[in-house]
């Protein structure tokens, strides 16, 4: 099995979207003064490589401890915004833009969700469409050039689990030949 991390690091001043909170990591425990080491976080619930539930841009849509936790991994592939699409399948999109097409696309083949890479885009509109087609968007992915084109692999970002939470960061990690 190789398993090929799609997670930014998280780190403190790293960029967040504009108007979002700022990521702090300041250590507030020291092996000196209690043995052991803590830090506080801080940051957006959207911050780095990150799941958006539906809570986050649909009226009354389910929050991150509503929705089951096989939404968030599955048989997935990684395509550009021309390739195919397997039914049931998610989708990595390594490169070009989420359009309407696409959208239609992902709607029609049962796609539970879709994931953003570094060269890829999805815009504020086609976001709030895929959440109100009941599509979950993982976004701001890393390492996507590595994944295999045109061959299905599991992908896994599971999300912290807060309550009626609208996003939150996630370890997204795809498994080849599982």
């Amino acid at each position: 099995m190789r398993i090929i991390d799609l997670s930014q690091p998280l780190y403190p001043d790293m960029p967040v979207y504009p108007g979002d909170p700022a990521v702090g990591m300041p250590v507030v425990h020291t092996m000196e003064s209690h043995g052991w080491v803590l830090r506080e976080l801080t940051m957006g619930s959207h911050t780095g490589t990150h799941v958006d539930a539906f809570a986050h841009m649909v009226e009354d849509g389910a929050a991150l401890d509503d929705i089951p936790l096989e939404r968030f991994c599955g048989k997935a592939i990684a395509i550009g915004p021309e390739d195919d699409i397997p039914d049931r399948s998610g989708v990595i999109l390594v490169e070009g833009e989420v359009d309407a097409a696409l959208a239609a696309r992902l709607k029609r083949a049962g796609s539970d969700f879709i994931a953003i890479g570094e060269k890829a885009e999805l815009s504020e509109d086609m976001q709030r469409q895929l959440l109100a087609d009941g599509i979950l968007t993982f976004t701001d992915l890393v390492n996507t050039d590595a994944l295999p084109r045109g061959q299905e692999f599991l992908f896994i970002g599971l999300p912290l689990k807060i309550r009626n939470g609208d996003g939150s960061p996630i370890r997204a990690v795809a498994l080849l030949d599982y």
